[in-house]
């Protein structure tokens, strides 16, 4: 008698793909080791593992997720075509956490599998945010529903089982709203996961999770507020200690918190107070970079919590130190005054200290800002300083104004990267303004200047060496790759098949050339650079009076003399506002 066999399962794809974008020459940046994984790819990819083992397509159903980052790994489109017609084409392909500068690469991904016939889902920060704050959808969200794409805006935590019900039962609707659906994330069952092999494709071992999301201030500039809210939410100490576990448990020790401001997130204490207990009690090495704001150093015990639950870097959004500039962009917790005292602080724990610069404020000129940015080297003892151009993106308050406004800007969302001069500005050319870019990028990172803030770092306890790595990253990238640091990757990777479309295929052999040419020019460069940097520290090490350096940045705040110090004499409106922050502080402290 035979027996009839088991029949196999159904089988439901989930494709995840967090893509990259192109290059001034059309070819998708892609690198050998990318750095830090993508926080919206986690959350996502948890979710469908989740939704994998709970099998909540029936017991006949298997659901087998595969992410990818495109910066560190190519996306064969034949591969995946032929992988979903042998399924049947059961299952979607999901573009996660596209900014706005990904979108056309997503779009050149997702036109052929839709072709295909392959279900295809684009969400992230440039489809939720076009949608919380334009009028009607944008030509190219407009373009990707007529190609019968789905666009998810919003965050899907409490919707991802029923939007993978409805793909699965060909009942999806071309666009999911869920903007004004924010979902708690205190107890979410599947908290942001990356396996120990996809992490390993990137630089340092590092993967990243939010430990709250939305920011209560208003910056014009910034789209986090009108994506995430600007009601707090956040991620309990339980589930911060289970990602950090789950992590911990594959190899995997450090981690980029992607809070906006992890130092307002009201349970920071509780947080830390777990964190400090899993490294003092429990021995779980674990180390971390954090973002905050420029007071965080008034929040008792912050710092030195911050300390002791192994914040190593911590990155500050200074953006500017013209306070005008500050109250355009609605910055205005930002106060002049309590910069170095802040720097200070993080420099007396030996924490490293990373802060954003933007250039392109309605003030700013290109005088302007080379004295603005000869200040900082002077005044501000920062470690590292990374420079980003005002950038109008979709989701952005600063965008909202300008559409209504009919003001011209750049329409090719691909240069929305926070690295091109997308549209005018009232006191320089478009050519000024990036030429000013690259610029500040040279000015700040000079040999004088790297070895100045390597022998801060030295007197401050920091290790010059961890730190001669990263000033490497920062003072090379934009240079030798042409791309911002945190664009930025270990060895650059080109695929002459994987060019933008419209953009000549060149030949074989003169691009092989051109490659090899191009990277071992690159590596020669960088190795200078290195032995460079390695000298200078090495001289450091030597001196037996560098534990005792110092210099006007690094004197203590109390000795601030305001007609000693730039940064509170520059101009008037900076004069007016240190005066008007010393009465406020006289008039609390009395």
């Amino acid at each position: 008698m035979t027996q009839t066999p088991l029949s196999r399962p159904r089988r439901f794809e989930i494709l995840l793909i967090k893509p990259s974008h192109y290059d001034e020459d059309g070819y998708v940046i892609q690198w050998l080791r990318s750095t830090m994984p993508s926080n919206s790819l986690a959350c996502v990819n948890a979710l469908a593992c989740s939704a994998a083992e709970r099998k909540i397509l029936g017991d006949d159903t298997e659901i087998v997720v595969t992410a990818i980052d495109e910066t560190n790994k190519h996306v064969d489109l034949a591969a995946i075509i032929s992988r979903f017609q042998n399924n049947d084409f059961c299952g979607f392909v999901g573009f996660v956490g596209v900014q706005s500068n990904e979108f056309p690469r997503a779009m050149d991904l997702a036109r052929p599998l839709c072709e295909a016939g392959i279900k295809v889902v684009i969400g992230g920060f440039h489809v939720s945010g076009c949608i919380s704050m334009l009028p009607e959808l944008p030509g190219d969200l407009k373009a990707a529903t007529d190609l019968g794409i789905t666009l998810f805006a919003g965050e899907s935590e409490e919707h991802f089982d029923g939007f993978v019900g409805d793909i699965a039962a060909g009942t999806e609707k071309p666009i999911y709203d869920y903007m004004k659906d924010l979902p708690d994330i205190g107890e979410v069952s599947a908290p942001p996961f990356l396996a120990a092999d996809f992490v390993k494709r990137s630089v340092g071992n590092v993967t990243s999770f939010d430990a709250g999301r939305g920011c209560p201030f208003q910056c014009s500039f910034c789209t986090i507020i009108n994506v995430q809210g600007r009601k707090s939410r956040y991620r309990t100490p339980d589930s911060v200690e289970a990602i950090l576990r789950a992590n911990y448990a594959q190899g995997i020790d450090r981690f980029f918190i992607t809070d906006d401001n992890f130092a307002r997130n009201k349970d920071w204490e509780a947080i830390y107070d777990r964190i400090i207990k899993l490294r003092e009690v429990d021995g779980l090495d674990v180390r971390f970079m954090i973002q905050v704001d420029t007071l965080c150093h008034r929040i008792p015990n912050f710092i030195e919590k911050s300390k002791r639950a192994g914040v190593t870097r911590v990155f500050i959004g200074l953006e500017n130190i013209n306070p005008d500039n500050l109250i355009a962009a609605k910055k205005r917790q930002n106060k002049l005054t309590e910069y170095r005292k802040m720097l200070l602080d993080w420099k007396a724990v030996g924490i490293m200290t990373f802060a954003g610069y933007i250039l392109g404020f309605p003030n700013d000129t290109p005088e302007s800002i080379t004295r603005d940015i000869e200040i900082i080297q002077e005044e501000l003892p920062l470690d590292a300083l990374e420079f980003f151009i005002l950038t109008p993106l979709p989701g952005s308050e600063d965008h909202k104004v300008l559409d209504g406004k009919g003001v011209a800007m750049d329409a090719d969302m691909n240069r929305y990267e926070l690295e091109h001069v997308v549209t005018d500005h009232p006191k320089m050319t478009r050519t000024q303004w990036q030429a000013t870019y690259a610029n500040a990028w040279a000015q700040f990172y000079t040999d004088a200047h790297l070895e100045t803030i390597l022998r801060r770092a030295h007197a401050s306890g920091i290790d010059i060496y961890r730190l001669m790595i990263i000033l490497l990253w920062f003072s090379s990238a934009v240079p030798v790759e042409n791309v911002h640091p945190l664009q930025a990757g270990l060895i650059r990777r080109k695929d002459r098949r994987s060019r933008r479309p419209g953009l000549p295929r060149e030949p074989w052999l003169a691009f092989q050339y051109a490659y090899v040419r191009e990277l071992l020019g690159k590596q020669i460069v960088l190795f200078r650079r290195w032995r460079s940097l390695r000298a200078i520290c090495a001289r450091i090490v030597n001196d037996a009076k560098a534990s005792a350096y110092t210099d006007k940045a690094l004197s203590a705040a109390n000795e601030d003399v305001s007609e000693n110090m730039q940064l509170y004499t520059q101009t008037a409106s900076a004069q007016s506002a240190v005066t008007r922050e010393r009465r406020v502080a006289g008039a609390a402290a009395s």
